[in-house]
């Protein structure tokens, strides 16, 4: 086994369309191609991506081993007929790169599809071979990542190769499938049409109705339990009397009962109603306790009290805070890139450790793999914008961004290589004060452009966080929201949702030295060693490069803008 080999992962024609690169083991590169592409979710062919990645004329290509993909296009082939497909709704279609129709499905042929773009992007290069690495084992093996030596991998997302949920077991460099439900038993799905019956995107909105769930009430909570039954097996069974998602196309994922049952869709952009406020407490309700129910059969039947959970529903960071807090779960780990984002990554560490045998080295401890970008790009897209700007040292840098915070105003923070996964972690984060609870307001008001209800994160420093949250462990990818401890919630009101939980990240000083230090910073001065972090976008991905940073601020009112040790503002102070 040489442990050099470096792995290329990729994937196009989904709905988290980027590419991977391990190296020995070690991640070496992670880029969701919206974060080049500027477009949402997008399904092209990650061609920017793979560019940024191997040169523009593929020439990296000739120091890749192997090339991986997180789907099983075998299974999948096996499993279901074309005619299967044809049926699939747009969210689970895998579709052609110009295609918004499901009329013309890539999803059986994803391995030749990618075969085909990769020779049109880079004509002249060799390609390394590709294999294809089931969908549910590559979310599963990012527990080859984490900080446990064995544990138990739950992975639960609309759909995989042959399944929607499944739990391994993991030790060392072996995971092993122990079961896994049906394709359309989903979980995950359920959440994603019933986002889109209120008036949310699928796929997009889901943390929305997460958020608006905190604001109804239990009136809808035993109707939905009939749509989600828990099994005596420790597992759980979709109710298809409500649902059409198996049979027809992106228009019905609904049969009559359900409409029946709560009443007409809302319209995106229709007012929120109580009735909408319910559903979506009754969504989560019984998800929370469709999960809770898995876990601890879990923990019956097995001896490991640590946790990996992975795929689109480990978003769920209520649930995962519950599952600390109410079950025998003693560590809980979910990796930044839960959902297909993560995949290619997923895929490339299955070939590695389980296909190779090679031995894990390498823990995950912060998510900071994607593009980084020179001072000199910086300082082109300042003057491109006519803005002005100091160049600062760090104790000078973080002294005045946390007075400027303490002060009320908001910073756009722009540090080294971008993030993966769909949070901001400090790298390319807004940042503001959450002492006044109408900073919440502001932020969404104001910089967000988005709706009144949505919950902003806290960065705490890591030595720190017992102090305001009831949490036992780190949790730096941002995928836990405990509880604020009550005399806490006054002291940051703007991070406290309306049900007194905080999805909250912890920042450490060996992981992210330059936000601990502006943590540290404006814990001095205020007293308080908490920051409000929201993601440095506006309606579009998360800001890649120093261009797309600039155009956000200048399209916002934020005060602030600080890219490496640039510091800029609307209207600089005169020298002296």
């Amino acid at each position: 086994m040489n442990d050099s080999v470096r792995i290329l992962g990729l994937v196009g024609a989904t709905h988290d369309s980027g590419i991977a690169v391990l190296a020995g083991g070690e991640i070496d590169l992670v880029i969701e191609e919206e974060r080049l592409k500027r477009e949402k979710r997008t399904r092209n062919f990650p061609r920017l991506s793979l560019m940024a990645a191997l040169g523009a004329d593929g020439r990296g290509l000739q120091d890749i081993d192997v090339m991986v993909t997180p789907w099983d296009v075998r299974r999948l082939r096996r499993s279901f007929s074309r005619a299967v497909f044809s049926h699939l709704p747009f969210s689970l279609s895998l579709l052609s790169e110009r295609s918004h129709s499901p009329q013309r499905s890539e999803i059986a042929i994803l391995d030749h599809y990618l075969i085909r773009k990769l020779r049109k992007c880079f004509a002249s290069a060799r390609l390394p071979p590709l294999v294809c690495v089931g969908h549910h084992e590559s979310h599963a093996a990012t527990f080859f990542v984490s900080p446990f030596e064995e544990a138990n991998i739950l992975v639960m997302d609309g759909y995989g190769d042959d399944a929607a949920s499944s739990l391994y077991s993991g030790k060392g460099n072996v995971l092993e499938r122990r079961w896994h439900s049906q394709f359309f038993n989903s979980l995950g799905m359920v959440y994603t049409v019933v986002t889109g019956y209120l008036g949310f995107e699928p796929l997009e909105g889901e943390g929305k109705v997460m958020a608006l769930a905190a604001y109804g009430d239990d009136a809808c909570v035993e109707r939905f339990r009939d749509l989600i039954r828990l099994t005596s097996d420790g597992r759980y069974q979709i109710n298809m009397d409500y649902f059409a998602f198996d049979t027809f196309g992106e228009l019905r994922p609904f049969k009559k009962k359900f409409f029946e049952v709560f009443g007409p869709a809302r319209l995106p952009g229709e007012p929120l109603e109580d009735r909408h406020r319910a559903i979506a407490y009754a969504l989560q309700h019984v998800t929370e306790e469709t999960i809770l129910h898995m876990v601890r059969h879990i923990t019956r039947t097995s001896p490991s009290r640590n946790l990996v959970i992975a795929g689109g529903v480990a978003l769920n960071c209520v649930v995962n805070a519950r599952i600390l807090q109410e079950t025998d779960i003693e560590r809980l780990w979910v990796p930044p890139a839960a959902s297909d984002a993560g995949a290619p990554l997923g895929a490339c560490l299955w070939h590695h450790h389980q296909t190779l045998g090679a031995k894990r080295t390498f823990e995950l401890v912060r998510a900071d793999y994607g593009l980084t970008y020179a001072d000199e790009d910086i300082v082109r897209a300042l003057r491109a914008a006519n803005l002005k700007w100091e160049l600062l040292d760090d104790a000078t840098l973080f002294s005045r961004v946390a007075h400027d915070l303490a002060n009320g105003k908001v910073a756009g923070w722009f540090q080294g290589r971008f993030e993966m996964g769909p949070r901001a972690l400090g790298n390319r984060s807004i940042l503001a004060d959450p002492r006044n609870a109408e900073m919440r307001d502001t932020l969404n008001a104001k910089i967000k452009k988005r709706e009144s209800f949505r919950p902003f994160a806290p960065a705490v420093l890591a030595e720190r966080a017992a102090d305001y949250f009831e949490i036992a462990q780190p949790d730096p990818f941002m995928t836990l929201a405990p509880r604020v401890h009550p005399a806490k919630r006054a002291e940051i009101a703007a991070a406290v949702h309306v049900d007194g939980t905080a999805r909250l990240q912890t920042v450490d000083a060996d992981a992210q030295p330059r936000f601990h230090a502006l943590i540290s910073a404006f814990g001095r001065l205020t007293g308080v060693p908490v920051l409000l972090n929201t993601s440095f976008n506006r309606k579009e991905p998360i800001v890649a490069s120093p261009q797309d940073a600039v155009s956000c601020f200048l399209r916002t009112d934020m005060d602030v803008l600080v890219l490496g040790n640039h510091y800029a503002v609307r209207a600089m102070p005169p020298a002296g």
